[in-house]
């Protein structure tokens, strides 16, 4: 390692999606990090606890984990680690959770290396956000109601089921599909 790479920034990149982790990992390397790459959560936590990187942005859902959990361990680590939360299945249950947990910031994906730095380095509120004036789709409450309830449980969509009502194959099937925008 030279004395440039030991003067970058540790990064920990944990997504699922190799491809994506390839084209981001080249985009925040060119910014000055020292991206670390992992692809599940038993390698996420191992180079966290190798490593023990000043920054992490985490995929929320990873294969069928959730990276809210690293996020947690990151924190318990070391509590000045800058986590940024990345999700295509944004929902207000797991951004507050995130938040809670210690996460910085929390965005939706599609998003680009830009953002990602920007929301690395955002320390404070934006009290100045633009508020949404109309009231979200029914399609949109009902999918935050399954995040909701979802992480009630942990994540265990069988109990979720039950406690929705509903069969567990359909709750499935709903929580697969991407959320709906509004």
């Amino acid at each position: 390692m030279t004395v440039e790479e030991a003067d970058r920034p540790i990064l920990l990149l944990v997504d699922d999606d190799k491809t994506f982790c390839k084209v981001l990992k080249g985009a925040l390397e060119r910014r000055g990090y020292e991206v670390l790459v992992a692809h599940n959560l038993e390698k996420g936590n191992a180079l966290a606890e190798q490593y023990l990187p000043e920054y992490a942005v985490i995929d929320l859902r990873i294969g069928h984990e959730s990276g809210l959990e690293l996020v947690k361990k990151l924190i318990s680590l070391d509590a000045n680690t800058a986590c940024v939360m990345l999700t295509g299945f944004a929902s207000i249950a797991t951004a507050v959770e995130a938040i809670k947990l210690g996460a910085t910031y929390y965005l939706t994906k599609p998003t680009n290396a830009d953002e990602i730095v920007n929301a690395l380095n955002k320390n404070e509120g934006d009290a100045g956000v633009a508020i949404n004036k109309n009231p979200p789709s029914a399609k949109r409450m009902e999918w935050e109601l399954l995040q909701k309830t979802l992480l009630q449980y942990d994540g265990n969509i069988s109990v979720a089921a039950r406690a929705l009502n509903m069969h567990r194959r359909t709750l499935q099937r709903k929580l697969e599909k991407k959320p709906v925008r509004d």
